[in-house]
């Protein structure tokens, strides 16, 4: 009996051509666009006097770390432990938790990395209760753990809202030879209201003023500690602000995008055209680098179209976006325009509506945008990136 080797899904099955050899759906990356939105976020934070430590939860994808700090990027941030060890377990040495680290078993992993040696830790902290937490088990283990002071929005996510709470939890920290308060952090992308841009800036704002002084008052165990925000949204926004020459001078200022290196074709597309319109003298930034190819199922019925592909392949907080139709594999893709929709997903299945008077098939295959990267790239194993013929030009491995 021949045993048939396993395999993941969207991988080359016989030679490396994306349309002929690939089982679909594949979630694929394009190499040029990567290359660009790679070196173009790392010099925009350059030219603004800050370093890159770029959100590797969205692609838990170790190879691209690496390209990351090749890059110049300053560390990686991540949003657990687990995947702060596979960050580490692949060369990472400078890592930043961006989430509180809360019960033994997660400190347990920081504290076999840190001892391991070789690696520049930091997570936040937002009450004092965390920080008595982590005082007290750092100190039975006999290290030291670099925490930050998270600073938040109220109706945000975590951080503290009040100069009081900030009070208590950099007093707190104090009473412990087991922490250092290494730098300060907030996350602007949670701000929701009617003046977005103006209440961001303001938020920023308030987070330098607030660094700034307790610098002055002493708080922080470094001469230069670190002050970080920015998700993939107002990027511009904060870069504006670290640059100040104050901030600048007095803090090791960490831009943290995660979507930039793939970008795509929904809330980061929209918040970049957002970005071009404040900055008119940019007339282009990032480019969309991710893409789900799938194949074209059934044709059950007028204006109707069924793809293979679905909530296990892509995102669904917002639908998928039709970009263009390889008709039986062909190379000469075909455009689709807003009259071909994905209207709804099942597990493996994608609704399309699509004109009466339509040319598509079973066996076509369609590339499709998505919105939001992370909850995409966290249904793939394996991925393929390729060139501008779609050879396969390599395969990487997500580790979430």
């Amino acid at each position: 009996m021949q045993v048939i080797s396993i395999r993941e899904k969207g991988q080359p099955v016989n030679g490396k051509q994306l349309l002929r050899d690939v089982s679909l759906p594949a979630l694929v990356l394009h190499q040029s666009a990567l290359q660009h939105n790679l070196h173009w976020m790392q010099q925009y934070a350059t030219a603004h006097g800050a370093e890159l430590a770029p959100h590797g939860k969205t692609t838990m994808t170790p190879t691209l770390f690496r390209r990351q700090i090749d890059a110049g990027a300053w560390g990686i941030t991540l949003a657990t432990a687990t995947q702060c060890v596979v960050a580490a377990q692949h060369g990472i040495r400078r890592i930043l938790l961006a989430n509180q680290l809360l019960g033994r078993p997660d400190m347990q992993l920081v504290a076999d990395l840190l001892r391991a040696g070789d690696i520049e830790f930091h997570c936040l902290v937002d009450s004092a209760v965390n920080v008595h937490q982590l005082g007290a088990f750092f100190r039975q283990q006999g290290l030291t753990l670099n925490v930050m002071l998270e600073v938040g929005v109220v109706n945000g996510r975590c951080g503290c809202r009040t100069g009081q709470q900030i009070n208590e939890v950099t007093e707190a920290i104090a009473r412990y030879h087991s922490l250092a308060l290494s730098g300060i952090e907030g996350y602007e992308g949670v701000i929701a209201s009617n003046n977005e841009q103006h209440d961001v800036a303001a938020f920023i704002s308030m987070l330098v003023k607030t660094a700034l002084a307790l610098k002055a008052a002493g708080k922080f165990a470094t001469e230069r500690p670190i002050i970080t925000a920015s998700g993939s949204a107002w990027y511009d926004l904060v870069a504006d602000a670290f640059a100040r020459e104050d901030a600048r001078e007095a803090f090791i200022t960490l831009m943290r995008p995660g979507c930039y290196l793939v970008h795509d074709h929904g809330i980061y597309k929209q918040a970049q055209n957002a970005l071009l319109v404040r900055h008119p003298q940019m007339h282009s930034a990032l480019l969309p680098a991710m893409e789900v190819f799938a194949y074209v199922q059934s044709v059950p019925e007028p204006g109707r179209v069924i793809a293979a592909l679905g909530k296990r392949d892509i995102a669904h907080d917002s639908m998928p976006v039709p970009l263009r139709v390889y008709p039986q594999g062909q190379h000469n893709a075909l455009a689709l325009d807003e009259h071909y929709q994905v209207i709804r997903l099942m597990d493996q299945h994608a609704f399309i509506d699509v004109p009466d008077n339509h040319q598509l098939t079973p066996g076509d295959i369609i590339a499709f945008g998505a919105s939001h990267p992370c909850l995409t790239f966290d249904k793939w194993r394996r991925l393929c990136v390729v060139d501008e013929q779609l050879e396969v030009i390599e395969t990487l491995e997500t580790f979430f």
